[in-house]
């Protein structure tokens, strides 16, 4: 209880006035979205897991699943193919999108890892000893990169994740709060059910983009594009964040 206490005081003075409109605009990571992160974790209740057997206890009791390579995805030397339910779901549906977007494969490149065999690097904050976190390997495509980028800033705006682009080496750490994301999807499908089967994400725009080129890649059309955001010409501008209907 005192180090939770300690912790949360940590986390206040991180989210003090003026740090938390930094939030979301850029996936550049910082302390404050590590705790957030962590505090998430504990809000959960999540056993961190000290070591490999913990992991294996924690699959056959179903709290763990495992993850495996599809058609959309891939997993790269992932030493541990497992995580919480809700992580599996989001990396079948991120793929799928990701896929569709811009025609590769999403690579998982670290899923949960127990304490005894976190990288020297790793923040003691970490959260990818209690199952809650992915990474994924940053492609060298640019329009890749860009709607992977843009996507995760959406979702972490809507809250029910944490994302970061790492430097070294170069990857995406993503956190995700499972109960926020089961939510979150749950209110996508009930959408879908109701009978309007158009979904959202978001794009931001790059120099030389056009609603043409935006419209093809997702899988959408110009005027839908427009309608969606209630754009009368053709004019858009670098750095404008687009919402972008998608068929699921």
């Amino acid at each position: 209880m005192v180090r939770r206490m300690s912790l949360l005081v940590v986390f206040s003075v991180l989210l003090a006035p003026g740090m938390s409109q930094v939030h979301g605009q850029a996936l550049r990571g910082s302390e404050a979205s590590v705790m957030r992160a962590y505090v998430g974790a504990e809000d959960h209740d999540f056993t961190f897991l000290q070591t490999s057997e913990q992991i294996e206890r924690f699959v056959e009791a179903g709290y763990l699943v495992r993850v495996r390579s599809r058609r959309d995805f891939v997993l790269h030397d992932v030493s541990f193919p497992y995580g919480r339910p809700a992580v599996k779901l989001f990396i079948e549906r991120l793929g799928a999108q990701y896929r569709r977007a811009c025609g590769e494969e999403l690579v998982v490149t670290s899923l949960t890892r127990p304490l005894s065999k976190q990288p020297r690097n790793a923040s003691i904050f970490s959260v990818h000893p209690t199952g809650m976190a992915v990474d994924f390997r940053t492609s060298l495509n640019s329009v890749c990169r860009h709607w992977l980028e843009s996507t995760l800033l959406y979702l972490e705006g809507a809250g029910v994740l944490e994302a970061t682009r790492e430097r070294q080496p170069s990857h995406y750490h993503v956190a995700v709060f499972p109960e926020l994301y089961v939510k979150y999807v749950e209110g996508q499908l009930a959408s879908a059910r109701s009978g309007d089967r158009v979904t959202a994400s978001r794009y931001m725009v790059r120099a030389g983009d056009s609603l043409w080129a935006i419209a093809r890649i997702h899988g959408t059309t110009v005027p839908k594009l427009k309608a969606a955001n209630d754009i009368r010409g053709s004019r858009i501008y670098a750095g404008q964040l687009l919402t972008v209907p998608m068929v699921q």
